[in-house]
């Protein structure tokens, strides 16, 4: 049944005992072109429905076991509010409290943050998913529970704290890419994408509650033998010696990746995804890196050649607990500073967040790739030659590099300097679309999730995209989506899959440094291919 003809949805609606709040209709979502049909998600097992407290709409995320009986939902309650608690706790949120408490006193209820957001957008303007739905009942329950505030069911309406409203707002923490759009958006400053987080963070570090996908096989596996790609080290720097050598040859540009040495400038660290899902990207930087005479290297140490950090979207101590393991890895090398690769939450975790969770003597510095390439590709050291990049190209703006961090300039200025035919999408920069895939969702596809993802968290994403290619749809012109961050890549990917948008569109996607190394007057042509006739 389509939305429009249900009920309107209200925030008091989310302790109610119907078996889901929303349902997310093909036939709601945000058109696309016309001859691109919608299906409906697929439905969820039984065993799902049964065993999980997947009561919000047509999908799941976060393993809420469902009660079995009144004890069970009194404590899953208990739990709940105990963490709650302990996010106004000083000793307990330090590094958070001073954005959270502003961003629950002073909202508004302007709904600006909701013209701003992908995912409302994308769905039909689906109420469950405005971000003031979420923050509001976090805000109600705070006031009324925690704070206490006279008269506050009064003041500022009532929701009502039962395992029901438990399970659900933990799920609509879910359903947000923690891209702060709406953040940047809100009048007077209200973060509710970091609310979405703090929810996330009373979920796993009070109730052990968290998506396998960041924890057990993330940030527990990464921790556990260096990666969360499963790779150790020795795996890792055979991986890489297999990169020098396929690239060496492909480009004839003899290749050689430098592990474990000391005292060089830089420490270069990937998302450890390149390695094993886009060597190519791996290859560029030590191309690039190689031919303008740096002094780097990578580590093989415990996460010194994972750049991942999962704990940056759910949980404070296992995001502390590898940005310290990063920052030893480049002590004990004797390093000058750590440069992060086309990894967007790394850029966040290592580099914005590090900030308040580093003790002074791991305070080494901590720099984006992307001014450095920048000064690479103007440097003069490389011969470039911009028309074998003569192809349709659009640059994706990965949130946390643009809008968290203001790295807006250096990528853009490269890809106008090497891509003739470079266009912008609209809106640019800061004020780009999430690609629907952050803040760890891009790595999930348990039951239906991969299709929500595509089809609504991306779909404004994949809509802005296709607006920028707009003078040359079809698929006898190639396109090029520049995605430089690991997270958006895989997203990317899992849209043009979707859509089949390489048969449709001739559309392929990668990053920056690959665009550089494609224009190397020096290296063998065709770095970058669309399919096996480049082969």
């Amino acid at each position: 049944m389509s939305r429009s003809r249900e009920a309107p949805l209200r925030v008091a609606d989310v302790g109610s005992d119907r078996d889901q709040l929303g349902h997310v209709a093909a036939a709601d979502l945000m058109p696309l072109p016309a001859d691109w049909p919608e299906q409906e998600l697929p439905p969820l097992a039984a065993s799902t429905r049964e065993s999980t407290a997947c009561i919000l709409d047509d999908t799941t995320i976060l393993p809420i076991p469902r009660p079995k009986n009144r004890a069970e939902e009194e404590a899953l309650v208990a739990k709940f509010l105990a963490g709650v608690r302990k996010l106004f706790e000083v000793e307990n949120n330090w590094g958070f409290l001073p954005v959270l408490t502003t961003s629950i006193e002073h909202c508004a209820r302007c709904n600006t943050c909701s013209n701003a957001c992908h995912v409302f957008e994308g769905s039909g303007r689906n109420e469950m998913y405005r971000p003031l739905f979420r923050s509001e009942i976090l805000r109600r329950l705070y006031l009324q529970h925690v704070a206490k505030q006279p008269l506050a069911a009064w003041r500022h309406g009532a929701v009502e704290l039962n395992w029901r409203t438990v399970a659900r707002l933990g799920e609509l923490a879910y359903r947000c890419n923690l891209c702060r759009r709406c953040a940047q958006t809100c009048p007077l400053g209200v973060d509710n994408g970091l609310l979405a987080r703090e929810i996330r963070k009373i979920f796993s570090q009070e109730m052990g509650l968290a998506p396998p996908e960041l924890h057990e096989r993330g940030t527990m596996l990464q921790l556990k033998i260096g990666s969360s790609t499963g790779m150790n080290k020795l795996v890792a720097k055979d991986n890489l010696e297999f990169i020098d050598e396929d690239f060496s040859a492909q480009t004839g540009f003899e290749l050689h990746t430098p592990w474990d040495v000391k005292g060089a400038d830089i420490l270069l660290v990937h998302n450890a995804g390149e390695i094993l899902s886009w060597p190519e990207n791996v290859a560029a930087f030590s191309i690039l890196f190689q031919a303008a005479g740096l002094s780097w290297t990578m580590s093989s140490e415990l996460c010194g050649y994972d750049s991942v950090n999962y704990g940056v979207f759910y949980d404070d101590v296992q995001l502390a607990r590898i940005v310290l393991q990063h920052a030893k890895v480049a002590k004990e090398l004797g390093v000058k500073k750590i440069v992060l690769g086309e990894c967007g939450h790394a850029h966040k975790a290592l580099v914005v967040i590090a900030d308040r969770l580093l003790p002074a003597e791991l305070r080494i510095p901590r720099e984006s790739c992307f001014p450095l390439l920048r000064d690479i590709v103007f440097s003069g050291k490389l011969k470039l030659d911009p028309e074998r990049n003569d192809f349709p190209v659009t640059l994706h703006a990965p949130c946390n590099v643009t809008r968290l961090m203001g790295i807006t300039e250096p990528q853009r200025e490269i890809v106008r300097l090497i891509c003739p035919q470079f266009r912008e999408m609209t809106p640019r920069g800061a004020h780009n679309y999430c690609c629907g895939g952050g803040s760890g969702l891009a790595i999930m596809s348990r039951g239906n999730l991969q299709d929500w993802r595509v089809k609504v968290a991306g779909r404004r994403k994949l809509a802005q995209i296709l607006e920028a290619f707009a003078d040359c749809r079809g698929p006898q012109i190639p396109k090029y989506v520049c995605a430089p961050c690991s997270n958006c890549k895989g997203q990317i990917r899992d849209l043009i899959q979707h859509y089949q948008l390489l048969e449709r569109e001739k559309m392929i996607y990668s990053g920056v440094v690959e665009l550089v190394v494609n224009a190397m007057a020096d290296l063998k042509p065709g770095f970058i291919k669309w399919g096996e006739e480049d082969e």
